[in-house]
């Protein structure tokens, strides 16, 4: 029967407490499906994508790969320089370190016919510097938050009448 198409697929892995992920490679041969590792790392890059491409059988998608490593929970390095930049304006300006007058009109002018205003695109700004210990924090404070609320009072329990059979 020979081999068929593959697929490539991220897993995770934990080592000594430490979450490790794996590219893996599935391909359907006479014996059944089988799996082998192409690279492992601990944040998807391109360096990482190209050694898994290297070593895979059969060509993969990285954006399909890139979309498991996210299903997983795998940290993906941003590759695209625009993205990095911006990450690290709005960084800056959360912190409180606004550009200049004349730059901020730039931005806005270059940046305004694509900017379509929401909340959620507004309340994000908040939490694109923090770390994954503010996130950590936030979430538990959530979670005590829950917590607090009364519960509902249940109804008394209700039992049905005992009547004899003749």
């Amino acid at each position: 029967m020979g081999r068929l198409p593959t697929m490539a697929y991220v897993v995770r892995r934990t080592r000594r407490g430490q979450p490790r992920y794996e590219i893996r490679e599935s391909e359907l041969t006479d014996r059944g499906p089988r799996a082998r590792s192409l690279a492992s790392f601990r944040v998807l890059d391109d360096a990482t994508l190209a050694k898994a491409r290297a070593r895979a059988l059969r060509p993969f998608d990285p954006v399909a790969v890139r979309a498991s490593a996210r299903r997983v929970g795998a940290p993906i390095a941003v590759a695209e320089p625009a993205e990095l930049h911006a990450r690290a304006l709005l960084t800056e300006i959360v912190n409180g370190n606004a550009p200049g007058p004349a730059l901020a009109a730039l931005l806005r002018r270059e940046l305004t016919p694509a900017y379509e205003p929401s909340d959620g695109v507004e309340a994000m700004a908040l939490w694109i510097a923090a770390t994954a210990t503010d996130r950590g924090i936030a979430l538990r404070d959530l979670l005590d938050l829950g917590d607090k609320f009364p519960a509902r009072p249940k109804p008394p329990l209700a039992f049905p009448r005992i009547r004899s059979v003749r």
